[in-house]
């Protein structure tokens, strides 16, 4: 497997083309915009920058990385050589069913058909193709070339030889995959999100500040950054996405999200890719935005 397709250039998108290609592998990046896909490659280029100031790679490397990704606009020409398609679009089910229809009519026969989802159910997306044990869910954390885990999720009908592949693949990058199963949030966001969600709530009803809520996480229970901060790192109509998959899934009111998360989403507030959210990260530093006795 050596042909790697990635569907969206976004921060997900980008940063997973950025592990393939600096592991090896011949990377296809697709996006249906021009300037988001040369976006994607500056972004690429200075987190390969940033590596070499760290020492971690060479300038070679780079040139290396670069020179093996070629990026379309046309999905028909991008997954033409794939052995392996990872989706990596917005978290919406009706886009992701679409793209799925389209990818099991295009993409080779023996192609895999992975989703980098981190809450719709791979099942589901898999019935929608006449393939559906070649569909899997690769869930990479954010940012995709520091964090370690890919979380991979077995859909119902995944076939063992499947799974396995996709698990070598994952280490060949230098990650440590998990295989979870095929329902509601998975694994990672089972548990994060419900979090996320109460340290809201706590916001929410005036028990504390953003500062206060993230400072007692970090220095009580060595979280590396608080869970608001956190929310707005994932993305806030991420979150609200995610709760909502969860408390459809499961029908238990402890996944309804936070009014005040509501709001902000409906606001615009998506925390740092629009600027605003917990904390305002306009200026690129974090400075408090969000009270304790925030309207209700």
């Amino acid at each position: 497997m050596n042909n790697i397709t990635v569907i969206g250039s976004g921060t997900m998108g980008n940063g997973i083309a950025h592990v393939f290609a600096q592991s090896g592998f011949q990377v296809s990046l697709v996006d249906i915009q021009q300037d988001a896909l040369e976006r994607a490659i500056n972004t690429i280029g200075k987190n390969l920058d940033r590596q070499i100031k760290k020492e971690l790679i060479s300038e070679d490397d780079k040139s290396g990385t670069l020179s093996r990704i070629t990026t379309f606009t046309e999905l028909s020409e991008g997954v033409l050589q794939a052995n392996l398609v990872v989706e990596a679009a917005t978290e919406n089910l009706d886009i992701k069913l679409q793209l799925f229809k389209q990818l099991d009519q295009l993409a080779p026969e023996a192609c895999i058909l992975a989703s980098n989802t981190s809450s719709i159910s791979i099942t589901q997306i898999a019935a929608v193709t006449n393939r559906p044990h070649q569909v899997i869910g690769m869930h990479f954390m954010n940012p995709v070339p520091i964090m370690k885990l890919v979380e991979i999720i077995r859909g119902y009908a995944t076939s063992d030889e499947v799974t396995s592949t996709i698990m070598e693949a994952s280490k060949s990058l230098g990650k440590v995959p998990v295989e979870v199963n095929d329902y509601p949030g998975f694994t990672a966001n089972r548990i994060l999100m419900p979090m996320i969600n109460e340290a809201i709530y706590s916001l929410y009803e005036g028990v504390a500040g953003v500062s206060e809520i993230d400072t007692v996480m970090k220095l009580g229970m060595a979280h590396p950054m608080g869970p608001l901060q956190l929310a707005d790192f994932i993305g806030l109509d991420v979150c609200l996405s995610i709760l909502r998959v969860l408390q459809d899934g499961f029908g238990n009111p402890k996944y309804a999200p936070c009014p005040l998360l509501v709001n902000m989403v409906q606001a615009g507030h998506f925390g740092v890719k629009s600027g605003q959210g917990f904390y305002d990260w306009q200026h690129g530093t974090k400075e408090l935005l969000v009270s304790a006795n925030f309207q209700k």
